[in-house]
Formats: C-alpha cells, sequence, structure tokens
C-alpha cells in the first residue's frame, strides 16, 4: 500500500540499547543454569515463575482502563485490535481466537496481526519485526477508527512493527493501549494507556517467550474476561455465551443451564432446542418466563446483557 506516508518512529534508540532493557539482564537467580539438574532447573523457573503475579498485580490499575475501553469500544460497534511480533503476538492471536468460542462474539470483533502474517505463528518471520513502514502498512487494512481499539504488544516495547502499527492507529482515531514489560519505552510513548507488568530478567537471558509471555498472557486473559463480563456475556460466573459448536461445549452449555436455572437435565435440553441452540436466549426465557420471541427482543435491547435482559425494568426507557 504504497499511498501510506511512513509516520516517524519517536525517539528511535539504537539497538544496542536492547541490551540495557530489564527483560535482556543477566539473571543471577539463573547463573550456572547449564549445569543445574532437572529439578533444581525446575525450581529456578518456578521461583521466577511466582514474581510474575506480583508484577502484574502492580499492573491493576492500567488494565481495568482498557477492560472499560474494550467495552464500551465493542458496545459502540468497535473493534479490538491487537498487533504483535514474535511470542507477543502469538499470545495475542490465541486471546483473540479463543473469544468466539467462549463468547460467541463475531471473529471481526476481536482482531490480531501478526508481523509475518498468519504463517509467523508457526515459524519466525523476524525481519518483519524491524519495519514499522510494515505495521503501518498492515493496520492500515484494517481501516482503524475512532470506535476501535487497538492494542500493542511487545515484551520490549520497542519493536518497531508494533510501534508503527500503534501509532498509525492512534493517528487515525482509535483508542490504543501497550502491554509491555519494560517501562518508558517507544510503544508507550505512541498509546494513551500502558499497561507495564515488570517481571524483570528472564531465566534465560533476553528469553521472553517465558515470564514476559505469561505476563502478557494474564494481562489479555483479564482484558477480554474484564470486558465480556461488563458486556454482559457472562452471567454471574458462569460462560452463559458459550458457542455450542462441539460435543465439549454442548454439555458444557446444557450444564450453565442447569446451574443458572436450577433445572433438570431433560428441562435444559428442551429449552435449549426451543431456544435455537442459543443459552443466552434459554437463560432469560426461564428466568424471566417470557417466550423465545421476548427473549429475543430483551436480548436485543440490552445488547446482549444477559442480566439486564432478565430483568426488563432496568432496560433503558
Amino acid at each position: 500500500m504504497s499511498s501510506i506516508t511512513p509516520i516517524e518512529k519517536p525517539n528511535a534508540r539504537p539497538s544496542a540499547d536492547l541490551n540495557s532493557l530489564p527483560t535482556e539482564l543477566p539473571n543471577e537467580a539463573s547463573q550456572g543454569l547449564d549445569t543445574k539438574s532437572a529439578i533444581d532447573i525446575a525450581r529456578i523457573i518456578n521461583h521466577e515463575d511466582a514474581k510474575i503475579a506480583a508484577a502484574v498485580k502492580r499492573a491493576l490499575p492500567e488494565i481495568a482502563q482498557v477492560i472499560d475501553v474494550v467495552a464500551r469500544s465493542l458496545r459502540d460497534g468497535g473493534r479490538l485490535i491487537y498487533v504483535g511480533a514474535g511470542s507477543s503476538g502469538r499470545i495475542a492471536a490465541l486471546d483473540a481466537s479463543e473469544c468466539p468460542p467462549t463468547f460467541s462474539t463475531a471473529p471481526q470483533q476481536l482482531q490480531y496481526i501478526m508481523a509475518g502474517g498468519p504463517k509467523a505463528l508457526a515459524s519466525a518471520s523476524d525481519v518483519n519485526e524491524d519495519s514499522p513502514e510494515i505495521g503501518q502498512r498492515d493496520i492500515a487494512r484494517r481501516r482503524p477508527t475512532r470506535k476501535d481499539i487497538v492494542i500493542g504488544v511487545s515484551a520490549s516495547g520497542r519493536t518497531p512493527y508494533v510501534v508503527g502499527a500503534t501509532e498509525y492507529a492512534r493517528a487515525r482515531g482509535a483508542k490504543t493501549a501497550a502491554i509491555t514489560c519494560n517501562p518508558n519505552s517507544d510503544l508507550s510513548q505512541v498509546a494513551d494507556i500502558t499497561i507495564c507488568a515488570e517481571v524483570g530478567p528472564e531465566v534465560i537471558s533476553g528469553s521472553t517467550r517465558m515470564k514476559a509471555s505469561t505476563a502478557q498472557k494474564m494481562i489479555l486473559n483479564m482484558i477480554t474476561t474484564g470486558a465480556m463480563t461488563r458486556l454482559g456475556y457472562v452471567y454471574d460466573n458462569l460462560m452463559v455465551n458459550v458457542h455450542m459448536k462441539n460435543a465439549k461445549l454442548v454439555e458444557r452449555g446444557i450444564n450453565v443451564l442447569m446451574k443458572v436455572c436450577g433445572i433438570d437435565r431433560e428441562t435444559a435440553i428442551r429449552t435449549i432446542k426451543s431456544a435455537g441452540k442459543s443459552i443466552p436466549i434459554a437463560v432469560v426465557m426461564l428466568k424471566a418466563n417470557v417466550d423465545k420471541m421476548e427473549a429475543v427482543r430483551r436480548l436485543q435491547q440490552s445488547d446482549g446483557n444477559v442480566r439486564l435482559a432478565i430483568d426488563d425494568s432496568r432496560l433503558e426507557l
């Protein structure tokens, strides 16, 4: 897409600076790792992994901000678009891919852009990480708008591809967020909100597929689960929007309906069939004692929020 004007990379740093990042520093706790026994290696990794939850906890205020922005964007018809490279991109792709079966979201609502394209999910395509222009080109193909939120995911916070894509999206009016494991990063300078989980040096120096990626997975779980819960796609703590596309998920749907409504299995199966195999419709039918048509109307009026649809008096008048 030659019509795209490259955006100047903010405060570009020389590659030598990579060695000064906390995630790239040698880890004293794992010195001599190659001389350790299997149980000692496992203990060292486990000891370092125990620090991850605390690092994520310190970022909870920013995570909550992103949860609300994502919920608002999706409610307004916008999209959540992840941008990443390497391990960070694969973690983001995993989260985006798991939302449709879990919450019955449309595939276009939660998207991911991976440096190197889908083929890079299975094999390294590191050269694309170094180009902010390619990042700009790839996000431009999605035509980001002010309804969308674009989240750049980069352990180092300096990946040119991710920085370029996030900056381009922000220039087009999209809300932007950064998820990184190093403070004061290039990525944070082009994002509206920065979530930084400072996990420190890796057991294997610079191998951010370890602590950094684990922290990113935890954060992405919080963001999408939190946003979907705020949207009412979760009832109590149950997966009421589960997409019943295989035997396991059908069974899960039956069990969810039984728990939510306090009914037996036969009644649950019968109601699911009459609801067109939709758990939200079945829940509203039973909890509000209405027919399918009324349940559908309430869910449409509540934008899919199951709890609001059950209590019709809480819907906006």
